[in-house]
């Protein structure tokens, strides 16, 4: 027999039960902290994905679009590259109703407009970018184009660009850059004003330079001329300023918008969003709360392989320019595309 003060191998025995028992118990609560933690990363994928709205714009279009340029794979290529360039139609709009975009100055449902129009031309190896801004107050000839309730528009003559969207929202969108300029869209993306002015608070808002007083009744923007830390709020109504600057055209708010996207990449480029998560889904949240994009976009997975294919993208190899314009000799407070200015720009992005 042994007692208390015999051998210990009863106080080992329970020692070691213990211990079992702990690392049971520790070996349960990591479990559970690995479902949990799995659990919230697959919820926060689905919260993220289902933010995204799209748009089947291929479906709507069909063939009668401007080709796919033909790439040749050079044998020197990168297998990690991506193999073609892309264009991408950007649009920052007002079409989404709800309380947020009112208080920011967005329209109502039936009021949609598009305020800022970019193309984005990617070239093949991601390693620089072409920003063209296509001034909202372009005379245009616009297209039949299909109508979201069914149906087509008319082709209109000596039409407002920003109307395409107005009328037949994003296909139209689409439709009328690819007539006017004979190139393809490979994508459509459209953020709203709530989903700009997130996007800018989530990356601690951005650092613009002005060159002149702005005074704009409209957006409410008071700036004095200078380098400013804006946050979302005022980033967006630095966005939609024309009023308070130069000639008071869309052509000031322009170059202002342009200053905004170069802020932004700055911006990008200085925050290192994989080493913290709780600021890379703040970001994403805000990305694609105000999100719509066509259906080759639509998805997380999607949108994030883009955008890791730029990610080496600096500021300094994107190039900003304007659609090349005149006044147009029917209205003196719009324009017309400058020929053959134009043509030669829209052809270098082919």
């Amino acid at each position: 027999m042994t007692g208390r003060d015999g051998d210990g191998n009863g106080d080992a025995g329970r020692a070691g039960g213990r211990r079992s028992r702990a690392l049971r118990l520790a070996g349960l609560a990591l479990t559970g902290a690995l479902v949990l933690g799995v659990g919230s990363a697959g919820w926060a994928y689905w919260h993220l994905d289902d933010n995204i709205q799209s748009v089947d714009i291929d479906n709507a279009l069909g063939d009668n679009r401007p080709p796919k340029p033909v790439i040749m794979p050079s044998p020197s290529a990168s297998a990690a590259l991506p193999g073609e360039a892309l264009n991408i139609l950007v649009l920052g709009s007002d079409s989404r109703s709800g309380e947020e975009n009112q208080r920011l100055g967005g329209g109502d449902s039936s009021g949609a407009r598009s305020d800022t129009a970019m193309v984005v031309h990617l070239d093949a190896g991601r390693t620089s970018a072409t920003v063209v801004s296509i001034p909202r107050d372009t005379l245009v000839t616009r297209p039949s184009c299909p109508r979201p309730s069914g149906g087509s528009t008319a082709v209109a003559h000596d039409s407002m660009f920003n109307n395409a969207y107005a009328v037949g929202g994003p296909a139209c969108a689409v439709k009328t850059v690819e007539s006017m300029t004979g190139v393809r869209m490979d994508h459509y993306i459209e953020i709203d004003f709530s989903g700009f002015a997130k996007l800018v608070d989530a990356l601690g808002g951005v650092t613009v330079t002005t060159d002149e007083d702005i005074a704009d009744d409209d957006s409410h923007l008071r700036l004095k001329a200078g380098t400013h830390h804006l946050d979302g709020t005022r980033a967006l109504a630095l966005a939609r300023t024309r009023h308070g600057i130069g000639d008071g055209s869309d052509l000031g708010r322009i170059g202002l918008q342009q200053k905004l996207v170069k802020a932004l990449l700055d911006q990008i480029a200085a925050q290192d969003l994989l080493t913290d998560p709780a600021k890379l889904y703040r970001a994403a949240d805000a990305v694609t709360a105000g999100l719509t994009t066509d259906t080759g976009l639509d998805s997380l997975g999607e949108l994030t392989r883009l955008a890791q294919s730029v990610r080496g993208l600096s500021a300094s190899a994107v190039r900003t320019v304007t659609m090349p314009v005149v006044r147009a000799p029917s209205d003196p407070n719009r324009v017309v595309a400058e020929e053959p200015e134009a043509r030669k720009l829209w052809e270098s992005l082919r």
